[in-house]
């Protein structure tokens, strides 16, 4: 099961395109309320998501994915079960990815030393141990990272490339005309 979390103040289109793209691609996938039961997007979008974070299981967690946006970041990084979770896929080499500012999370974590990784510019700083690309999404083992909302498909595709394939993700992305 991959995991993506939502907290108040999330930037929408960058959990809603990879979430798509990973369910097209038969990944499993739960939406995981962070601020309660429905969350209010960074514009406005109220979204019911599929779980609460004491809902998460461990025995079946694959990955997990964190949008980010503003305050949505600092409400992810707030939580000690998003941060428990974020951990335990870093130290399984589990799929660990983040968008926008929630990559400054994995650097505040110390997941970055040595790692290639990309944000949201004026985050740069945040990527503790990082080198910074610039790139519009970045892939260094098991974590990925990218820049923004406009980087949200292909941070999706990224997503569906290290969890099932290229081919996969390839198939996914052209049927949805992004090639």
């Amino acid at each position: 099961m991959y995991y993506v979390f939502l907290a108040n103040g999330f930037e929408e289109t960058e959990a809603i395109a990879p979430i798509d793209m990973m369910r097209r691609a038969k990944l499993d996938v739960a939406t995981v309320g962070v601020s309660g039961e429905l969350i209010t997007s960074s514009h406005n979008i109220t979204v019911k998501p599929d779980i609460q974070l004491s809902e998460i299981d461990y025995t079946k967690i694959e990955g997990v994915v964190l949008p980010g946006g503003m305050p949505g970041t600092l409400n992810l990084e707030a939580s000690e079960d998003v941060i428990k979770a974020v951990k335990y896929c870093y130290e399984n080499n589990l799929l660990t990815a983040a968008i926008c500012a929630a990559p400054s999370i994995f650097g505040h974590l110390g997941m970055l030393d040595g790692k290639k990784a990309t944000c949201f510019p004026g985050f740069e700083n945040d990527l503790l141990g990082a080198e910074y690309t610039a790139n519009h999404t970045e892939t260094d083992g098991m974590i990925i990272t990218a820049k923004g909302a406009g980087c949200a498909v292909e941070f999706g595709y990224a997503i569906v490339s290290k969890a099932v394939s290229k081919e996969a993700a390839d198939s996914v992305a052209g049927a949805m005309q992004c090639h």
